[in-house]
Order: structure tokens, then sequence, then C-alpha cells
């Protein structure tokens, strides 16, 4: 079978199953499977593809079929323009995740210490040492399959800091596995969350991709989807400098309870961000020095 007969047969399965988007899927399995890139559907449509390489793509798209994520089939993600390394243990990236690392990095300055909690993927502690210079990282997770992904994303994105030799333009990165703060120490100049908030409700009613095959312990935040706001919120206190900032991603409508529980937390100068489509998406603000533990 030539190359485009093997494209326009995997599309025509996936649109089958109603994949939103079929076309571009089909495609880039195909590059995925025979390691070539968009021009050769174009280029060299006609030549015949290997038995072994025309099974494997067909296996893929009986899975993609079934909605398991591109991502996960493929085992990348783009995010920050970086390549991350995804498996089922850890959500896939998403781009609005990207303007919480964006907030971030508006008020990062050299030589600061980030705690990212929830890491997953470690994509945002990993962009932000990545963009930045001088800084230290510490990312917790609950799910030691997902340290073990983060920690591969680092060995091959921040090779140098992951084995603790930082060198001029990035810091030291680590991940710890850990309850929120149960297993965190000293105090840091940033939190950053991107913590589960679907509620119960809402996780019913996912689309099979994400309700289905992403780790439901990184999406669903209680009854109410606040649970993890909650609790970070309690103990964030204990683990931040005075001054220092404490950003989160949100999902939409949560931007009034979150911004409630910060200041009534002591967080001071509170803002709300929205992401591409005008929706809220990142919530943060500067805690105040009257309302810093003591260590």
């Amino acid at each position: 079978m030539t190359y485009r007969e093997l494209y326009v047969q995997g599309k025509e399965r996936l649109a089958a199953a109603q994949i939103g988007e079929a076309q571009w899927d089909a495609r880039l399995l195909l590059e995925y499977v025979c390691g070539t890139n968009r021009n050769d559907l174009l280029v060299h449509g006609d030549r015949n593809v290997e038995p072994d390489c025309q099974r494997e793509y067909e296996a893929l798209i009986e899975k993609r079929q079934r909605r398991i994520p591109l991502q996960y089939l493929t085992g990348v993600q783009e995010f920050m323009g970086l390549e991350f390394f995804v498996n089922s243990h850890v959500l896939i990236p998403r781009q609005d995740t990207e303007i919480l690392v964006e907030e971030v990095l508006r008020n990062l300055h050299d030589g600061m210490c980030i705690l990212d909690m929830c890491t997953g993927s470690g994509c945002i502690l990993i962009s932000l040492l990545y963009y930045s210079n001088h800084c230290d990282g510490l990312g917790v997770d609950i799910s030691s399959e997902a340290i073990g992904v983060a920690e591969k994303n680092s060995a091959k994105l921040l090779p140098k800091e992951s084995a603790g030799q930082a060198e001029e333009g990035f810091g030291r990165i680590r991940f710890r596995q850990s309850d929120l703060f149960e297993k965190v120490e000293g105090k840091y100049d940033i939190i950053v969350s991107n913590p589960p908030y679907i509620d119960s409700v809402e996780m019913e009613n996912l689309m099979p991709e994400v309700g289905k095959y992403e780790p439901r312990l990184a999406l669903e935040g209680g009854q109410d989807g606040l649970f993890f706001y909650r609790r970070i919120l309690d103990g964030c206190r204990d683990h931040l400098f005075g001054g220092g900032m404490l950003f989160f991603e949100i999902g939409c409508g949560q931007a009034e309870d979150v911004s409630n529980f910060m200041a009534e937390a002591g967080f001071l100068d509170i803002q709300v961000v929205k992401d591409y489509a005008g929706l809220d998406r990142v919530v943060y603000g500067t805690l105040g020095f009257g309302e810093v533990k003591e260590s």
C-alpha cells in the first residue's frame, strides 16, 4: 500500500469513529510510524510503505478509534516550545497552562526558588527553569509514576540541572513524591500549581479522551472542584517567604472562589488572568509579610 493510500485509509477510519481531527491525527500517526514529515504526503505519497510500518500504523489507528489520546500513542506533547514525554500517568500539557507559565515568568527573577505543586509531567517547572537564569526548583506529586515522567523530561530538557550540576543559564531541579506539602521542607519565593480542579459532576461528562484515559487523580478536585485550592492555601504560608507569590491555574467559573480563598489566607494584590478564549484561567497574589509563619 502506498503512503497516501494508507493515510486516506486511516483518515477515513478515524472520521467514521467521529474523531474530531481525523485528518490531523491520521497524518501525525503516519509520520510517527514512518519517521517522515508533512512534506512526504505531498512529495512522496506514491511510495510503498513497509509491511511492518503498515501494521503498526493500523494498530495505532485502531487505538485512536477507541479514543486513546494521540499524545499517549506518540508519547510526546509540545509545551512552551519544548517537547515533553507523556504517558497515561500524567495529564497531557495544554496550551491554556502556558498562560500560567507566562505569568510566573513575568514575576520570576534570577536566583529565585520555585515550588511546583502537583507537578505531573514537570512541564511547568521545567519550562520555568529553561527560560530563566540561576533559579532552583522542586516539583512534587503524590504519584510516583508521575515523578518518574517528570524526571525523564528533566533529564532530556535540563540534563545538567537534573544531575545537580548547575551551569550558567540554568538552576537545579528536583522532584519528590509527596502528598502536597507532606515532604516539602524550607521556603520558596514562588509556589505554582495546576491542581486537580474538575468537580465530581463534570467528571462524569468529560470527553472520552480525558475522562477515560487521563489520570483521574490529576483531574478530580472534589465535589465542588475546589478541594486542592483549600489544601494548598492551608499549607503554603509555611513554605513561602514574605512577599512570595502563589500562582494557580483554575477552571472556568472558579476565579471568584479562589480569589476569596487567597484573600482570606492573607494574600494581597490578587489578580485574575484570562486565557486565549477569554475565560478566567490564572489567579495569583502576593503573601503579606504579616502572614509569614516562622520556620
